[in-house]
Order: structure tokens, then sequence, then C-alpha cells
């Protein structure tokens, strides 16, 4: 099989962990980013969950689509399915981008499984912020994931508007967040 290419919305942006031979700025029609993800372990605990990253049903998004070689398809898919799919809570599809380059191409996508029970629903800023407000995991404070989020799209010149009101709420939390 040929070359194919695998779309980041969130930490595979910073952090693919694959190897990969063109990285090119794309838009996925259908989806946004959300902290649409209740997080047990890596950002919160079961009794104190926190909020990560999904691809969420309506409206666009904008990432980073990176092109695999052929004969790593096997290795890339393995390792993004260890990475991504340990909960089940993403669903693996094939979707239809747009690369910057004006070419739309298929891409491996990770949405989220709505009927999951980590999926927590579309939030408005303030109560996304308002969970993420004192959640610990495994992996460190969710407030600092929301903001390194933030901070890396800002990074890339890839504008989030609800993503960012979420990080200025958790930045300066008032009196109702906490």
């Amino acid at each position: 099989m040929g070359d194919f290419w695998v779309f980041g919305y969130g930490s595979l942006i910073w952090r693919p962990g694959f190897a990969h031979t063109r990285t090119e700025r794309a838009r996925l029609n259908g989806y946004h980013r959300s902290l649409c993800v209740h997080s047990h372990v890596h950002r919160g605990t079961p009794e104190r969950p926190g909020l990560v990253l999904g691809l969420d049903r309506g409206g666009s998004c904008v990432g980073l689509a990176f092109n695999v070689p052929g004969d790593l398809r096997e290795e890339v898919l393995a390792y993004l399915r260890e990475r991504e799919l340990v909960t089940n809570v993403y669903l693996e599809r094939v979707l239809p981008i747009r690369l910057a380059s004006g070419d739309g191409v298929p891409a491996v996508c990770y949405v989220v499984d709505r009927n999951h029970r980590q999926y927590a629903g579309s939030l408005g800023e303030g109560e996304a912020a308002r969970i993420v407000h004192g959640a610990v995991g495994q992996s460190g404070a969710n407030e600092d994931y929301v903001l390194s989020a933030v901070e890396h799209l800002e990074a890339l010149g890839i504008r989030d508007h609800w993503m960012e009101k979420v990080a200025r709420l958790v930045r300066e939390p008032s009196s109702s967040l906490v």
C-alpha cells in the first residue's frame, strides 16, 4: 500500500511520536477540537476527572497532517492504536481532509465516541474551565495540559477561540471556578 496521512488536532501536533516524511497544515470538516473527554488517569482521577481533547461532531478543525510512508503503515497504525485507543473513547476513522496546498486526501483520524462513558458532551467555556481547574492525574495538572495545548496551537498560528477562552478562564480563575 502507498503512503497515507494522519490528522493531528491535539498532542499529535506537537508530539506525533511516529516517522513521517511531510507535515502540512490541514482542515477537517464536520468535526471540531473540544475538551470533551473525561480523563480518569492522565489529567484526573475517577473521583475528580479532568478533561482532554477530542474531535467532536460539528464545525471544522485546523490541525496538522502527517504523511507516512506506506512501508511504515503497520508500525505507525499499531503505535497510534496503542496511544489513542487505550480506553476506546476514540474511534479510528479515515476521513477526508483538505491540505493547505489545496489537495483533498483521506486521513486516519481519531474522533470521540459519543456513546462512551468518558464522553463529557458539549461544554461551555466556563464549565470546561471549572472541570479542568484543580484536576490532577498521573501526567500532571489538567491546567498545564490546557495551557500547553493553547500555547502549541498559537505557536503554529492555529487559532481556536473556544480553547483560548477556556485557557483564559483557567489562568485567571474566578471564585465561581473554585
